[in-house]
């Protein structure tokens, strides 16, 4: 990669390690005695001050309810939490805020397609194709609504790197297909799939996209116009923001066609006991107290990620990922579990004869905070012939120095077990 290409070494140029993670109080501290070294940022990101303090600012100012308050402390919140809905649009290079739905997590974002666009496009015989190394959140949706609809699920397969094979994803691929449902990021495997081809040949089919981009938005650049897909979904609480905060990004000409997923307050227009009239988009979607407060934190945590720049954190990353790659494969009984040639944040091994949660337990004694499981997709792990995996998982404050401390925290590991 030449020096002005996203990713790239010439994007650290002005990274400046020591002062990013001064903005994180939560990795500044011991445990069990030992500095924290933490490494489970693909289950959740701690958070930088300024979010912090946006959400405190918020609840200690202007904590009231949004659009019907007509005074000045529900007109400033209303005011915050639509600069949160133009703030995520400029970040994913949405066309307009209103294809911006809040929610509370890329699950949820997943299961309104499901419930609002795909039900009704489906019927007996139809077909949604998802990958093999989904999500369980981008499975079972599906299979409950294939279920009710007597439709099927399809899945294209991927081989025993974590790749995912397009050519067989193509041929899989039918008439009865009626939409497309992949992957970004695997959040097990760190593999990058190519979803812009994906979408270039879906949409030749005239079938929609959904994209679950949980682990890819805060890592890269996510531009939606570039991709062409129908529908993004993702967690303020992976990209540094809150917890308890998701958004859907769908094109408006699909948003307008869809029926409420819910009902309630503020997504009606006016209500008689004989018929509703419902809100335009995006309120339509969003019906009762919004999370107001969470908004207003991944407003914050996007101009977190901005200000340090989404190009200089893919090259941060990568740097990382590869590191841990070369220094894991040298560790004696150590099988890394995806070794697709296209990565982001996400290193997954097994111990030969050591359970993940025994490991997990010893490096949390050394200080070191990984994910053991499953995580959430068990079908890969079956695909592999493990029960679970060890994953690090890496965020734009990691350093190679918390990689060292991963490894020989894994030599005390064979000894325990030796």
């Amino acid at each position: 990669m030449n020096a002005q290409e996203p990713g790239s070494k010439g994007a650290l140029d002005h990274y400046d390690i020591e002062e990013i993670r001064r903005q994180f109080p939560a990795i500044d501290q011991k445990v069990h005695g030992k500095p924290l070294a933490y490494l489970d940022n693909a289950a959740t990101t701690q958070k930088p001050r300024a979010v912090l303090r946006a959400m405190d600012d918020y609840y200690s100012r202007d904590n009231s309810n949004v659009h019907r308050g007509v005074h000045t402390l529900s007109m400033r919140a209303t005011e915050s939490f639509e600069n949160g809905r133009r703030r995520t649009a400029s970040f994913i290079n949405a066309s307009d805020p209103a294809e911006i739905v809040f929610v509370r997590g890329a699950t949820e974002g997943i299961n309104l397609v499901a419930c609002s666009f795909a039900r009704c496009c489906l019927h007996p015989g139809d077909e949604v194709l998802i990958t093999a190394m989904e999500h369980h959140s981008n499975i079972v949706p599906w299979q409950m609504l294939c279920e009710e609809k007597q439709a099927k699920l399809r899945v294209a397969p991927m081989n025993r790197d974590g790749e995912l094979l397009l050519d067989e994803l193509e041929r899989a691929i039918t008439p009865r297909t009626k939409l497309i449902s992949v992957v970004y990021v695997s959040n097990s495997l760190g593999t990058v799939n190519p979803v812009d081809r994906i979408v270039e040949i879906a949409h030749s089919r005239d079938i929609p996209v959904l994209v679950d981009g949980a682990q890819a938005v805060p890592h890269m650049k996510v531009d939606v116009r570039s991709l062409g897909c129908d529908f993004l979904v993702f967690s303020a609480h992976k990209m540094y923001g809150p917890m308890g905060v998701g958004v859907v990004y769908g094109k408006r000409e699909l948003l307008e066609k869809m029926p409420p997923y819910q009902g309630g307050g503020d997504m009606i227009a006016s209500v008689t006991f004989e018929k509703t009239v419902y809100n335009a988009v995006p309120y339509k979607f969003e019906a009762g107290t919004p999370n107001v407060a969470g908004v207003v934190g991944l407003a914050a945590a996007i101009d977190f990620l901005e200000g340090v720049g989404m190009d200089a954190i893919a090259a941060h990353e990568r740097d990382l990922v590869e590191y841990a790659t070369k220094e894991l494969s040298s560790v004696p009984r150590l099988r890394l579990i995806g070794t697709a040639r296209r990565k982001a944040s996400v290193v997954s091994f097994s111990f030969e004869g050591i359970h993940p949660h025994d490991i997990g337990t010893i490096l949390d004694r050394e200080g070191i905070a990984v994910r053991t499981g499953h995580h959430c997709t068990q079908p890969v792990m079956d695909f592999f012939g493990v029960p679970a995996t060890t994953r690090a998982s890496f965020g734009l404050y990691n350093t190679r120095e918390e990689i060292d401390a991963l490894v020989a925290a894994l030599g005390k590991v064979r000894e325990v077990f030796a």
